[in-house]
């Protein structure tokens, strides 16, 4: 199977589907940090390129509901509307809809729950899933747009171990201390997710 990691540069789906014997590359304006196929540069300029299968992880700063107070100046709405941040929303959300609208037959696209304004472009979410799941004993509520794939099913729930854990042992992302790569640590994919979507999505039959 040609699959598609659409803005990844830490390799971690891309290398999971890699480990089962696909010929998986991985796409984002950043260079890869794990060696590998890797394309360093604009995703929607190989969309057409003949993949199978993709998983695209785009920029969700001006999507995701967390953020959504940010759409108004000081992040208060009696303040007006910031449009800057509007229009950053726009493009966001934009560019998200032309990943899940591109030609490849088999599409999952994540990103956290997304805010009113970016969901009506967006669309609806076919399902949510937790990294506790998965065999992380961690809280990030993360959803998944699917195009012709079947839901991810849990692969090793561990939520029972995390009732004497405390908040910001399960709440890691939350917490994260604050710097430059906050932003990129963020976004990387939990191995046990990764390694469902490959062994449950790349046995999939073409045909």
């Amino acid at each position: 199977m040609k699959v598609l990691v659409a803005c990844e540069f830490s390799g971690v789906v891309r290398d999971a589907f890699s480990s089962r014997g696909h010929d998986a590359w991985s796409c984002d304006i950043l260079p890869t940090e794990s060696p590998g196929q890797h394309i360093e540069g604009d995703v929607l300029k190989i969309l057409d390129d003949g993949w199978d299968l993709m998983i695209a992880h785009p920029p969700c700063t001006f999507l995701a509901n967390s953020g959504c107070k940010w759409l108004y100046h000081d992040g208060k709405k009696e303040n007006g509307m910031d449009d800057q941040r509007w229009q950053d929303m726009y493009e966001g959300a934009n560019f998200f809809s032309q990943l899940r609208d591109c030609p490849i037959p088999r599409i999952a696209i994540e990103n956290p729950i997304p805010h009113k304004y970016a969901r009506g472009i967006m669309g609806e979410y076919s399902q949510t899933i937790q990294p506790w799941q998965f065999g992380h004993t961690e809280n990030k509520r993360t959803c998944l747009w699917l195009k012709n794939l079947p839901q991810l099913k849990e692969t090793k729930n561990v939520k029972h171990l995390m009732k004497t854990m405390s908040k910001k042992e399960t709440d890691k992302t939350h917490y994260m201390s604050p710097g430059v790569d906050r932003g990129k640590r963020r976004s990387v994919t939990y191995i046990g997710i990764a390694g469902a979507m490959a062994s449950q999505w790349g046995c999939l039959n073409l045909n």
